[in-house]
């Protein structure tokens, strides 16, 4: 969370107004340990419930629930995002967030938060992808789901961004996607081990890596035509495709049910990003990366920089 967190004093605000208040605090987090630990301390004094992990998982979803009695009963309410609730990182990390109150993802995470804290066990969610349980199997499915509409459909596109592609079981699949047919792009800032451009294996696949000057950080998954958000399924969450991450990790990855939310991240981040020929690297088949030019100072196309202008603008 860092120093100075505003999400913190916030917890504890709310403690010292008479909110019951849980947090579960990680404290293998990277180079973040000391600050974690001192933060639990104080929230501790004051009567916040403060969980301490969870026992054999480093906990790396990034979740808030608040719940509230208001006029029609209780509601409650979800923060599900990409980036860690950190006022330092916020500022040079590129990273996403939804902000719900859809029932079914409030209640998965409920009880994925009844989980962490010893309350329940589970390994079943309703709308969530949730690992070590549901997540590589729901990814699996929904690759598998869109190599089976390319062959009734045609059209078939997978964009994956994430920071790291290294599972072995992931990158066959998308292997196996492009030799289908199916369009595959990947948006990796970090360690890519598929090899796109190989005849008959993945010569569908294109892999970019956007350099600039914020930290390429959220994690999308996408299934379906790009210019088509209404029929395709949309994921964003806090996993890359790493077995770490897939098998031995408490993340979180949820649906965009909204059409127009899909509608934004398609053209937003994705389109935008895929277009991107200012900061990004294009890596080939021998495993070597080469920087994308614009064929004139007309034609740039900085993804970032125009990302920042249309939303200082707003």
């Amino acid at each position: 969370v860092g120093n100075n967190s505003p999400i913190v004093k916030a917890l504890m605000d709310a403690r010292r107004n008479g909110k019951q208040v849980t947090a579960v605090v990680e404290l293998k987090a990277r180079f973040d340990e000391e600050r974690n630990m001192g933060w639990a301390e104080e929230m501790e004094k004051i009567g916040v419930n403060v969980v301490y992990g969870f026992v054999g998982l480093k906990v790396h979803a990034k979740l808030c629930l608040v719940v509230r009695r208001e006029e029609g009963g209780i509601k409650s309410y979800v923060h599900i995002g990409t980036g860690n609730y950190n006022p330092g990182s916020a500022k040079i990390y590129t990273d996403l967030g939804l902000l719900t109150c859809d029932p079914q993802i409030t209640a998965d995470v409920m009880g994925l938060f009844n989980v962490m804290t010893g309350y329940a066990v589970r390994d079943k969610y309703e709308r969530l992808l949730v690992s070590p349980n549901t997540l590589r199997p729901g990814l699996e499915r929904n690759i598998r789901a869109e190599i089976e509409r390319h062959k009734s459909e045609g059209n078939g596109r997978i964009i994956v961004k994430c920071n790291q592609l290294v599972d072995q079981d992931m990158i066959k699949l998308l292997y196996e996607a492009s030799q289908a047919g199916v369009k595959v792009d990947c948006l990796i800032r970090g360690i890519c081990c598929l090899k796109p451009g190989i005849p008959g294996v993945s010569e569908n696949i294109t892999v970019r890596s956007i350099l600039g000057k914020f930290l390429e950080h959220g994690r999308v998954y996408w299934f379906g035509p790009l210019e088509d958000p209404v029929k395709a399924r949309c994921f964003i969450g806090s996993a890359d495709m790493m077995g770490r991450n897939l098998d031995r990790r408490i993340e979180v990855v949820t649906p965009i049910l909204n059409p127009v939310l899909r509608t934004r991240i398609a053209e937003d981040v994705l389109e935008l990003q895929l277009a991107d020929n200012a900061r990004t690297w294009i890596l080939d088949s021998d495993n070597h990366y080469t920087k994308l030019e614009p064929k004139s100072a007309k034609a740039l196309v900085d993804s970032q920089r125009l990302t920042c202008k249309k939303y200082k603008e707003k």
